[in-house]
């Protein structure tokens, strides 16, 4: 998992065409209804501190460069990303499975669309910091080919470090 870097607002990914279906769970955009869902799910995702407060979630949700892909399974929600852009140069700033619907493919066909949005806004780059430590989270990004650019030293609650890590999009 992924965690933050604090920036202006933003609003929603406009994408309200129908799903596209991942291995066990139906991708979409974001509408207003998620919130409480995706703020609870972001809480079982992080620790206190780590995870986002009500306010932070509604300011990167309210970026005019915002992309959210939610994975709904069953009716519910099992997990979104959330990444941010501006001109060639995307953001992910979080992506969270709920942990029951996890190693079934869903957080890389939430990446993979979100990739496709970004890369349709004209991005060309996206960035993401994940815990040192975060041995799974790590072999994810570089899976998905994010290579490590350097240590953010701190990067979690001032005692954490992360890897800052970049991957180019094809146009």
């Amino acid at each position: 998992m992924t965690r933050r870097k604090q920036i202006a607002p933003r609003v929603p990914d406009s994408f309200p065409g129908p799903g596209v279906p991942s291995s066990s769970a139906m991708l979409r955009g974001y509408t207003p209804a998620d919130f409480a869902a995706l703020y609870e799910l972001d809480q079982a995702c992080f620790p206190p501190g780590i995870a986002y407060s009500k306010r932070m979630l509604r300011l990167f949700l309210a970026q005019p460069g915002a992309v959210c892909v939610v994975a709904e399974s069953g009716g519910a929600i099992a997990g979104f990303l959330l990444a941010e852009s501006e001109a060639r140069h995307g953001h992910i700033v979080t992506l969270d499975v709920a942990a029951g619907h996890r190693r079934r493919g869903i957080g890389s066909a939430l990446l993979e669309e979100a990739e496709r949005r970004l890369a349709a806004r004209g991005v060309r780059e996206v960035e993401i910091e994940t815990g040192t430590e975060n041995d799974a989270g790590v072999a994810f990004w570089r899976g998905h080919g994010y290579g490590t650019l350097g240590v953010l030293s701190g990067y979690y609650l001032g005692r954490h470090d992360a890897f800052a890590m970049r991957k180019r999009l094809t146009p």
